[in-house]
């Protein structure tokens, strides 16, 4: 038995005087050991187990159970052991059949939580898979992605190896190298762990190796890798099967340095130092393999023990010298096993379940009872799994589910504490599946901290994706993503194209969204534009202020004051329109810019088509009728441009449901993320302007047909003015809005400034110079000076007169002229009516030509309703074609036609007057009624 195991029965013997001591057992009970030594053999551990089964099957009597000098009953309640798993796994296939719990103290084997298999083993120590995901978490905090392993040819190594194995694919870390140690075949010479190392130092960048095996093994590894002299090649990580041990490290330090190794938690058993240091042959005979102990450690002969005799003889003892008896063991010559604290823990676990077990049993009762005469072993392991105790060692214990001890786990450091000296110091813990490792403490090398690097190919710098090397899977080769590329977050292997609108970072490790470029309020363009927005909504308030205070004036009245503030509203709308545009576009915003820019302008050029189709119609009546044309009115105007609008807003409505207006990102080139409406990138507006571009196209042919009339009427050459460089403003803005379709902040702002600009020009060529009048020419705003020269001094050559003549007298004008309407007859009503509606008294009351010493004011006449069907006489159609004939053989240059009024001059028998003769009547103060019809153009 290895000093290990003399060591680890020592601590079970102690912890049964302990309980003894603590009178844990029950009562008149006493707890006593049967120990068997299986020499590390499974085999071996299995006959073992076998007196076990003898024992207990030949036990058919009521004895109590009792161990002395001359007869030993091998009847057993349960078995504390073995220390290898390939050992337990042998001897809890047998005692399972027999139902005899067991507890081992040293077995790791995650195999032997299968409960299925092994329902009556326990252990005190975790299971290895506890062990083996904490070297994972070693081997990620070091960084390594490219390791080997070696594992031990058993129960113990291969089970952990699987789980490694899984562990390490799942966390992306590969295996270069994959070694077993013999164990189960039979030992390995010095050229299989050669052979090992040679095929380590085939893969020179997988410098970090997985140990999962017992110390001899590992111990041959080391030996062959210092034969090799690749002591710097290599770092380890080892199991708890070698950690800590002296028999790998010693003579091979330089090999072992810097090992990090996983060692179950364990700490010291108290007293138990003192007790082993005290011993000797003399006072421990109850342990027949201390003398073997004893001679290994001193390297002497000892013949005066009482179980010398026994002892096996070996060669090599006999020729040792003998001891003196000095001998004594003291700290300096004794290194304690670091694990005994399972090994106290395991017997305690007895002690307690059987306590347990005989107070509810048992009760009271003095000695074991018929109900554990013999012990269940089923109800023994029940009350098993169920103990809860402080042991020796200070710590709390307790089985999990699986029938495992807690998962504690400390890491423990090979390093040189100084020049020469090396020794294992403990680094980190790992508890409940978290490592917790003080990197500062490890050191790899005599002065190195920096853990050695263990990857087969270095990683891909950013913007780079990797080709693997064929039958690879951690060796790659790297190449470069292209500009607007990264690698792909979901196959490292390819590259990924970042979206339209964002762009590789600096770490080119994802795609990052470009900032939004839009027209901001802030911006030099914006300001600009809002600035000159803001100074048309003062000079348009300004205006509509004067429209408002001097709204009786016949500067305002003879500009149509309805029309008008439809005009000035409209400009106002366009003005304001600037302010939505430069905002961020929002879905709202761009409905509303996609509504307002057509809008304004559908009302400022629906009012100006309204005017100037009426003054058309008025001049264009004038030459071919008397009558009075229709629709003349404010509120027939006002009708005529709310239907002009209103188709406006239906195509505007239409459009939105059809394609509702949304804001959107749009990218011209890869570095581009504008922010903008839909409407700008596809051209889309030209539907918003299609309309109100008709309605300039239409104003402008109606400026140029009305450009000569009188210059009274010269609000038309005012509109004219307008429209011509109306057309000119958006003739220029049409290829400066296609041409910018890149730069749609600058589209923005263009258009803005364009709407702003056409406003300003309709609000200065139509109200500045009525203004002007208004405001700085006060004396010209009055009803003469709105009439021509020629209408002023008498019957103008270019009016359109005739004169009516009755019998009646001619009255004396009236103090307060007269406006009623009802004196006149119908000719004399429409003439009057015209007059005052053209644009709201465009013909003011002329000055009318004093001759003879008459003043002749035909509109304030109070004169007598005449019909000529019915006060006229009545002439025989003959009679009345004679008459034709007979005015129009006195002149025979005129056309062949008789005008309306030169019909009722004949039907009323006065004689029809030619060229000057005709203008004169019609101011000679004989005449006993006289009317004077304007609104022709000159003759």
């Amino acid at each position: 038995m290895p000093q290990g195991g003399v060591q680890a029965l020592e601590a079970m013997l102690f912890a049964l005087d302990a309980a003894a001591r603590d009178h844990l057992n029950p009562p008149g009970v006493s707890l006593g050991a049967l120990v068997l030594d299986d020499c590390d053999s499974d085999t071996r551990g299995l006959e073992m187990a076998l007196d076990f089964i003898k024992g207990s099957i030949s036990n058919i009597d009521d004895a109590e159970y009792a161990c002395n000098a001359t007869a030993m009953r091998k009847v057993i309640s349960g078995v504390v052991g073995a220390a290898s798993s390939v050992t337990s796994v042998q001897v809890a296939n047998l005692l399972r059949l027999f139902k005899i719990p067991q507890v081992s103290y040293f077995s790791t084997s995650p195999e032997l939580s299968n409960k299925a298999r092994f329902e009556y083993f326990t252990r005190t120590i975790p299971s290895d898979l506890h062990q083996v995901r904490a070297m994972v978490e070693i081997v990620k905090v070091l960084g390594w992605r490219y390791v080997s392993i070696i594992y031990e040819e058993s129960n113990y190594g291969i089970k952990a190896f699987e789980e490694l194995e899984t562990l390490l694919l799942r966390d992306d870390i590969c295996i270069a190298v994959k070694e077993r140690l013999a164990k189960d075949s039979g030992a390995a010479d010095q050229h299989g762990y050669d052979a090992i190392v040679e095929r380590l130092l085939s893969k020179p960048r997988a410098r970090g190796v997985i140990v999962f095996g017992s110390d001899q093994e590992v111990a041959g590894v080391m030996a062959a890798v210092g034969r090799r002299g690749a002591a710097g090649s290599f770092s380890w990580v080892g199991s708890d099967g070698w950690s800590a041990r002296a028999l790998v490290a010693a003579g091979n330090e330089p090999v072992v340095e810097g090992t990090i190794s996983v060692q179950p938690q364990a700490n010291p058993v108290r007293g138990f130092r003192d007790y082993f240091l005290q011993l000797t042959p003399e006072n421990n005979s109850r342990n027949p393999w201390f003398v073997e102990f004893w001679e290994e450690q001193f390297n002497c002969r000892y013949g005066r023990a009482p179980y010398a005799h026994t002892r096996a003889p070996h060669s090599h003892t006999a020729a040792r010298p003998p001891c003196t008896g000095r001998e004594q063991l003291t700290a300096d010559n004794t290194e304690f096993e670091a694990q005994l604290q399972f090994v106290a823990d395991a017997v305690w676990a007895f002690v307690y379940a059987i306590r347990d077990m005989h107070r509810d049993l048992c009760g009271d009762e003095h000695g074991l009872c018929d109900k554990m005469r013999p012990v269940s072993g089923p109800t023994l392991l029940r009350y098993l799994r169920q103990v809860r105790f402080e042991g020796l060692s200070g710590d709390e214990f307790h089985f999990d589910a699986n029938g495992d001890g807690p998962a504690r786990y400390n890491i423990l450091h090979f390093k040189q504490v100084a020049r020469g000296v090396y020794r294992w110091v403990q680094v980190g813990q790992y508890r409940d599946g978290e490592l917790q490792l003080d990197m500062d403490e490890i050191q790899f090398k005599w002065g190195s901290q920096r853990p050695p690097e263990s990857v087969c190919s270095a990683e891909c710098e950013l913007g780079q994706a990797k080709q693997y090397v064929e039958g690879e899977s951690c060796c790659w080769h790297c190449f470069n993503c292209t500009q607007y590329e990264i690698r792909s977050p979901f196959s490292e292997t390819a590259c990924m194209e970042c979206a339209r609108g964002t762009l590789p970072d600096v770490t080119r490790v994802r795609c990052a969204p470009i900032p939004e470029l839009y027209l901001r309020p802030t911006s030099a363009a914006a300001i600009g534009a809002m600035a000159f927005s803001a100074l048309g909504i003062l000079l348009t308030l300004l205006v509509c202020g004067v429209w408002v205070a001097r709204r009786g004036t016949p500067v305002v009245r003879a500009s149509g004051r309805e029309l008008s503030f439809v005009l000035l509203t409209g400009i106002l709308m366009c003005y304001l329109v600037t302010f939505a545009l430069v905002l961020r576009p929002t879905d709202f915003l761009c409905s509303l810019q996609r509504f307002g820019t057509g809008f304004c302008f559908t009302v400022v050029y629906a009012a100006l088509l309204t005017k100037t189709n009426r003054i058309a119609r008025i001049f264009n009546a004038s030459k071919q009728s008397a009558r009075r044309p229709s629709l003349i009115s404010p509120k027939s105007q006002l009708m005529i441009c709310s239907i002009l609008v209103s188709i406006q807003v239906v195509i505007v409505v239409i459009w939105q449901l059809a394609s509702p207006a949304r804001a959107i990102y749009h990218h011209p080139t890869r570095e581009d993320n504008m922010l903008v409406c839909d409407s700008y990138v596809d051209a889309s507006y030209t539907i918003t302007f299609f309309y109100p571009v008709v309605l300039i196209i239409v104003c402008t042919v109606y400026a140029v047909l009305t450009r000569k009339i009188p210059e009274a009427f010269n609000e038309s050459k005012h509109i004219g003015f307008t429209m011509y460089t109306t057309c000119v403003i958006w003739l220029a803005f049409v290829p400066l809005y296609f041409g910018t379709a890149s730069h749609v902040p600058l589209r923005v702002t263009s258009m803005a400034v364009t709407i702003s600009l056409s406003a300003s020009v309709t609000l200065a060529c139509l109200f500045a110079p009525k203004v002007y009048i208004i405001l700085i020419r006060p004396e010209r705003n009055v009803r003469a000076s709105l009439m021509p020269h020629r209408w002023r001094g008498g019957a103008a050559p270019g009016a359109v007169c005739a004169a009516l003549v009755g019998a009646a007298p001619l009255p004396r004008p009236p103090a307060t002229p007269s406006t009623d309407l009802s004196t006149l007859d119908a000719n004399e009503k429409w003439t009057l009516t015209d007059r005052q509606v053209q644009t709201d008294d465009l013909s003011p009351p002329r000055k009318e030509p004093e001759r003879n010493g008459l003043k002749l004011e035909p509109p304030k006449l109070e004169l007598p309703k005449l019909d000529p069907h019915k006060d006229l006489p009545k002439r025989d159609p003959l009679e009345l074609d004679a008459l034709k004939r007979e005015h129009l053989q006195m002149d025979p240059h005129k056309p062949q036609q008789l005008d309306p009024l030169q019909l009722d001059e004949l039907r009323a028998g006065l004689p029809v007057p030619q060229g000057a003769q005709r203008r004169r009547s019609v101011a000679e103060p004989t005449m006993k009624l006289a009317v004077a019809v304007v609104g022709g153009p000159a003759l």
